[in-house]
């Protein structure tokens, strides 16, 4: 079998010789890492992600994010049988290494949810995003280092409050966005002053979670037939932070309202540490905080990735419009 030599090295400095790989298939669906599933001869399945070549043209937070995906599941691990995380098998960290960044982990069964979209039996999307609620809120529970902010320390180290740390994350990708000469629906300068004047509300925030803000439905892997179906698996923790859990309810209801999600809610009440979600005045601006930050993102990203024809004629029809409607959301709260 032929593999190439970045991957032939990777999995030689994990102990496997070309000779016992069976099979290797890429992985589409990323917008950062290269990602390769390998079925070893002996049964075993792994993920191998590796970053690319050049670090130059990334956001400034997408820095060494393989420390970020590596502290997501190291984190998850007290709590490894109910959250289905990957296992970790072998990292490498320093991209200055012989082989370069890599980590390898197991391979979670099941496919992307929004690959079943119109095949669930009838009463099985409630049933799973009620047993998703309960693995999110699980994950939410366990114990952050003492600090907020990226693992990575892409955009520095750990802040000790949750104000600092976003504003951090916010002054940044608006800081990409004059780099990249990003098309966004105000200035960047605007925008800035606008998340500024809501950033008190950051304040309600004290405890740092696990945050994976990322849980759109392809990174969560559906397992077994219609009818008997389950989570198997919570993938790409890449995007990680340590940071109010709320954030990632903006992913999980990506373009709606995790308000209007009762299902996942009923299960998620049940098993996060704060119990039931209220939505007061404080987490609903907080929300709205979060959606412009995720909405930045994925409009600033589109000039390093390269984005052209309709898919970057779908990512300003789509997002562009609700992003000026978080940051409407915000500017009200500070009016009032």
């Amino acid at each position: 079998m032929l593999i190439d030599s970045v991957l032939s090295d990777v999995l030689g400095s994990s102990g496997v010789p070309p000779e016992l790989v069976a099979s290797c298939e890429p992985l589409t669906g990323g917008t950062y890492n290269t990602v390769t599933r390998v079925t070893l001869a002996d049964g075993r399945e792994w993920v191998v992600k590796v970053p690319p070549p050049a670090a130059g043209d990334c956001l400034a937070y997408e820095r060494d994010l393989l420390v970020n995906e590596v502290t997501f599941y190291s984190a998850a691990a007290g709590v490894a049988e109910e959250t289905t995380v990957p296992h970790v098998v072998a990292d490498q960290l320093d991209p200055a290494a012989p082989t370069g960044a890599y980590v390898v982990m197991s391979a979670r069964p099941g496919q992307p949810w929004h690959e079943l979209a119109g095949a669930m039996a009838d009463g099985e999307e409630a049933r799973l995003r009620t047993e998703l609620g309960r693995i999110v809120g699980r994950l939410h529970g366990v114990a952050a280092p003492g600090g907020f902010g990226y693992p990575s320390g892409a955009l520095g180290p750990l802040a000790a409050t949750w104000r600092e740390a976003f504003t951090g994350m916010t002054d940044a990708v608006l800081a990409d966005a004059r780099r990249y000469a990003a098309r966004l629906p105000r200035t960047a300068a605007d925008i800035g002053v606008l998340l500024g004047s809501a950033s008190y509300v950051l304040d309600d925030v004290t405890r740092p979670a696990l945050v994976h803000f990322d849980l759109w439905q392809g990174n969560i892997l559906v397992t077994g037939g219609p009818g008997v179906r389950r989570v198997g698996g919570i993938i790409d923790g890449e995007r990680m932070f340590w940071g109010d859990p709320a954030a990632d309810f903006v992913s999980l209801a990506l373009f709606g309202d995790i308000a209007d999600d009762k299902d996942f809610l009923a299960g998620y009440g049940a098993s996060a540490p704060g119990g039931p979600v209220e939505f007061d005045g404080s987490l609903r601006l907080r929300l709205a905080l979060y959606r412009a930050y995720l909405y930045l993102i994925m409009l600033v990203e589109t000039v390093p990735r390269g984005a052209s024809g309709e898919r970057l004629e779908w990512t300003w029809n789509e997002v562009a419009p609700r992003l000026e409607a978080a940051l409407d959301e915000v500017e009200a709260a500070a009016r009032g």
